[in-house]
């Protein structure tokens, strides 16, 4: 059993209760202890306490992403048309299955995630790569009109202070075992009645293809 199947989240909780449960018993036994003991115990005590607040806390950034052990499906989206390169898109996420809706401008639909890699000696220890879902948005084919036309993007995350991204742009000499520089994009024309799936691989490449035939025949009709 390899660590790509649990949570991130759990990997960090068992060690950091680990260090929190000898810490409380070093800091009972130091109080029963005198001089160089009492002090070692504490001393001990005390940087084990630190390390557990420190792998809770990563525990607590790393909370809204997901681990990638394979290639996998992301998302479904489907489409319908609500006028001139307007479409109403709704957007599942495979991992909560709950569906949204989005109004899309353009000719195409784009969806971008943020990918979490590592550095040693986290890659060493078998962390797997982790993604979380950014945003998606409408795009047109034609460079001067996406210069110039009305655009349309929705988040498809909640940004939070304690985000792991974030965290390391902002201090980036913090945690120099995360490779945080990552995102990846896809994108497909949009089109009436359209189906595709979304998969993430694990090099944190995301691919979008059609989800059934009327689809790929739809995309070859428009010249893809």
């Amino acid at each position: 059993m390899s660590l790509s199947q649990f949570s991130p989240t759990l990997i960090l909780l068992v060690p950091a209760l680990l260090m929190l449960l000898l810490a409380l018993m070093l800091f009972a036994a130091g109080r029963r202890a005198r001089g160089v003991g009492r002090l070692l115990r504490g001393l001990i005590g005390m940087v084990l306490f630190l390390l557990a607040l420190a792998l809770g806390g990563l525990a607590v950034v790393l909370h809204d992403y997901l681990h990638i052990a394979d290639d996998v499906a992301v998302a479904h989206l489907t489409m319908k048309r609500l006028g001139p390169q307007h479409f109403q898109v709704e957007f599942t996420p495979v991992a909560t299955g709950t569906r949204r809706n989005v109004d899309l401008k353009g000719d195409q639909w784009e969806v971008d995630a943020r990918v979490i890699r590592w550095n040693m000696p986290a890659q060493l220890a078998g962390f797997p790569p982790l993604y979380q879902l950014e945003r998606i948005g409408g795009r047109y084919r034609a460079i001067a009109q996406e210069r110039a036309s009305p655009r349309s993007v929705e988040a498809l995350n909640d940004e939070t202070q304690f985000d792991i991204w974030t965290l390391k742009h902002r201090y980036p000499t913090w945690l120099p075992f995360v490779d945080a520089d990552y995102g990846s994009g896809a994108y497909l024309p949009m089109v009436d009645g359209g189906s595709f799936d979304l998969y993430l691989n694990t090099r944190g490449g995301l691919v979008a293809k059609p989800a059934d035939q009327a689809t790929k025949d739809k995309l070859t009709a428009a010249g893809w």
